[in-house]
């Protein structure tokens, strides 16, 4: 090959050599290139992202402080109602602050937030807080402050419409709230809100679902109102003087009719079931009379007693429920009602215990008042306060005040016939007359006060009890001393009126007797007593429990005391008791080592 050919050749191998080694690097400039093109896309996008995170926790920070300012200012409304404040001024600030705080909180970022793990926990807190506050403000609170202010009366059945429509999502939020508080993610101030209001709710919710058949929504409902004189004191409170018969129709309350004492037939006994251990410490005779019904303390089956005694002595009308008040709780009342007017005398929330439970007794002799003007009186100033309530006619934060003291006390009660409802006043603690069946959450001690001298003398009666309870070796003692006076000389008691004074004895001595409860499986270890009063019908179990009574001739300015000790093995609950509510509140005090 001529070298002319020869070079050609070469160049053109060259020239292909270098064709082939450019093309690589040609393609690797265009991967750079796609590479970097991407990386700026996915910097772009993180960009994007952070900036929209940013701006959602921006926006979260600003629902946050918007719900914790209206919670806030809820709570401050709470709490100037709680301190006696104007009800017509913290309604609007309670309405607004509970409004702003659910609406911040319905935000959809904020729903998103409640996914991130132990934040998420807090932020459904508050929502839910928020949003219980607001159903409970705007959708009946502050509808029915409005009711009340405008003087149209019957408020319970112009809320009932707002009762039923609430109950429903107030029975919701119960149930999550009471699932979050569960939570230990939960920080202090949440925490201490989340619980606050989950009690709150845990109430109510319940309340507000019954309310509707408890006020006839979809049938009338009868209730038996049981007045009880605590001058004449027994376990419950005190004889039962006067008995109303109360209708509830659509939320309509009206008086269907009423009998005194004097009304039912005594001596002979009701048919209903009643317990051999009921008859051993109360007497043959517990059944057979009305005023005595209230002597077991346990209200349930005093409520079947009443109930039994109305169906067979005055009409067949089904009852569907049975409420007890007496004078203390009526008292309070009054401070929300105003004052009231009975047969020309004045009652008002600083005399009316001294007028049921003192005066009718100067004004008329039940003696000789073969129809028990007493009694009527009693029956007609339970009519007064109850048309008061039925109109709407009463100041709401003093009556939940009169309502909230009066159960804690002792001094209303509640039975209803109905499982769902019964169910719920029997977890309610005082207001269902029913002693703890357990020691979870508390250990329940039973002190309980009976005059049996057929004399109305307690309106000077003075009572303390002192509870203590320790823990050693695995045992657990529980001590109390009950300490009983009469606070009246002896030319005072015999000035008093006739029916004031023992039926036998007239001023020298009344019959006073004390039943004391063990919490349920203590036995008893030692009984001991002082000022003439001896135990007797030893050996009982009443209710599930251990009782030791005690009787005691009590004389004017005169005291005795007496003491029984307990003791068990097991779990045992912080120590509590219950006692009579009697007119002079019974100084308490409570010692418990064990916990």
């Amino acid at each position: 090959m001529p070298p002319e050919t020869r070079r050609a050749a070469r160049e053109a191998a060259e020239r292909a050599a270098a064709g082939r080694s450019a093309a690589p690097d040609d393609h690797d400039d265009s991967d750079e290139n796609q590479r970097t093109s991407r990386g700026r896309i996915v910097g772009r996008v993180i960009l994007i992202v952070v900036v929209l995170l940013l701006a959602l926790a921006v926006w979260l920070v600003i629902k946050v402080v918007i719900a914790k300012n209206g919670l806030e200012s809820a709570q401050a409304a709470v709490t100037s109602i709680q301190d006696g404040g104007n009800v017509s001024d913290a309604i609007p600030k309670l309405s607004s602050g509970a409004a702003d705080a659910a609406g911040a909180a319905a935000d959809p970022v904020w729903r998103m937030a409640e996914l991130i793990p132990g934040a998420g926990d807090n932020l459904r807190g508050v929502r839910l807080a928020a949003e219980t506050l607001d159903v409970f403000a705007n959708d009946v609170g502050g509808p029915v402050f409005k009711m009340q202010e405008d003087g149209q009366g019957k408020i319970l059945a112009r809320a009932l419409p707002l009762i039923e429509a609430a109950a429903p999502e107030i029975s919701k939020l119960s149930s999550e709230l009471k699932g979050v508080a569960a939570s230990d993610a939960l920080i202090g101030p949440v925490r201490s809100g989340v619980d606050q209001v989950a009690e709150v709710a845990g109430a109510a919710g319940p309340m507000f679902t019954l309310l509707p058949k408890l006020l006839g929504a979809e049938e009338k409902q009868n209730y038996l109102l049981v007045f009880q004189n605590n001058a004449e004191a027994l376990p419950l409170g005190g004889s039962s003087a006067s008995q109303t018969l109360i209708t509830a129709d659509k939320g309509d309350l009206e008086i269907a009719g009423q009998a005194s004492s004097a009304s039912f037939v005594e001596g002979e006994t009701v048919d209903l079931d009643i317990s051999e251990s009921a008859k051993a410490l109360y007497g043959s005779r517990y059944g057979s009379y009305i005023n005595l019904a209230p002597s077991q303390p346990d209200w349930p089956g005093v409520a079947e007693m009443v109930k039994a005694f109305w169906n067979r002595d005055i009409d067949d009308t089904h009852i569907d429920g049975v409420i007890s008040v007496d004078p203390i709780a009526l008292q309070r009342m009054l401070l929300a009602t105003g004052p009231i007017e009975v047969d020309g005398k004045t009652l008002d929330n600083k005399n009316a215990v001294k007028t049921l439970l003192s005066d009718v007794y100067r004004w008329w002799d039940p003696y000789t008042d073969p129809d028990l003007k007493s009694d009527a009186f009693f029956a007609g100033v339970a009519s007064a306060v109850f048309d008061k309530i039925a109109g709407g006619d009463f100041n709401i934060k003093d009556m939940a005040w009169a309502v909230g003291e009066s159960i804690d006390a002792g001094s209303i009660l509640a039975w209803s016939e109905d499982p769902d409802t019964q169910k719920i006043i029997a977890g309610s603690g005082r207001l269902s007359g029913i002693l703890p069946t357990d020691n979870t959450p508390e250990t329940a001690n039973g002190v309980f006060f009976r005059n049996v001298s057929a004399s109305k003398i307690d309106y000077y009666t003075k009572t303390a009890v002192e509870s203590t309870m320790s823990c050693a070796d695995g045992v657990t003692t529980l001590t109390t001393t009950a300490t009983v006076s009469l606070d009246i000389s002896q030319a005072d008691a015999e000035d008093l009126p006739r029916y004031v004074q023992s039926r036998s004895q007239r001023a020298a001595y009344f019959g006073t007797q004390v039943y004391m409860y063990a919490p349920p499986g203590m036995e008893l270890a030692s009984a001991e007593t002082t000022g003439g009063a001896s135990a007797f019908r030893t050996g009982n179990v009443d209710l599930g429990r251990v009782v030791e009574p005690f009787q005691a001739r009590l004389r004017p300015d005169g005291t005795f005391t007496v003491t029984a000790t307990f003791t068990g093995k097991g779990d045992f609950g912080p120590l509590s008791v219950w006692t009579t509510p009697m007119i002079n509140e019974t100084k308490t005090t409570v010692t418990d080592t064990c916990h």
